[in-house]
């Protein structure tokens, strides 16, 4: 905490309180306002986005990594309605193999709510019983039996930001490569 002034020090014990608590306050915010780390979402060779479920604060930064020689689309929706994003809507080139530069796409959002993608190249919408449009694996792909989906949560929540999957840009698994 910083110290409080010689000046401040003298002065009555409710206006020294005050004083202080508006240092810490002060301080406390300075540090909050530090910019937040990225979140990294990696696309693989299976078809999936690794972390397909983050949280973030408002204006911290989600970034793409396609850690696959193919490439992907993060496209936004709405399952209420099916309408797609035109600003939450990217592509990111594929690595062409171990070396090679991995591209990236990234996205900020301002204001908390929930964020909804699919990569349109392995996945396609679909109308639910109910009317929720929902992303389904496209037939003519290969990868695992799930759409290419995920959710970003945007919110100031402490615990759901805590309950975060590790972050880093670089994932390298076994038979895929970091580039």
């Amino acid at each position: 905490m910083p110290k409080i002034p010689d000046c401040l020090a003298r002065a009555p014990g409710p206006l020294r309180a005050a004083c202080a608590a508006a240092l810490f306050l002060s301080a406390a915010a300075c540090a909050w306002a530090a910019p937040a780390p990225p979140v990294y979402v990696h696309m693989n060779g299976a078809n999936e986005f690794l972390e397909n479920v983050v949280a973030v604060r408002p204006g911290q930064p989600v970034v793409f990594v396609d850690q696959d020689t193919g490439a992907h689309t993060i496209v936004g929706y709405a399952p209420a309605t099916g309408a797609g994003s035109k600003r939450f809507d990217g592509a990111v080139a594929g690595t062409p193999g171990p070396g090679h530069p991995v591209h990236t796409y990234t996205v900020r959002f301002r204001h908390p709510g929930l964020k909804y993608y699919y990569c349109s190249v392995h996945a396609e919408l679909a109308k639910e019983p109910g009317g929720v449009t929902l992303p389904k694996k496209r037939p003519t792909v290969g990868g695992y039996g799930t759409p290419m989906a995920g959710l970003i949560i945007v919110t100031t929540d402490p615990h759901l930001l805590a309950d975060n999957p590790a972050s880093s840009s670089h994932r390298i698994l076994p038979g895929f490569f970091g580039g």
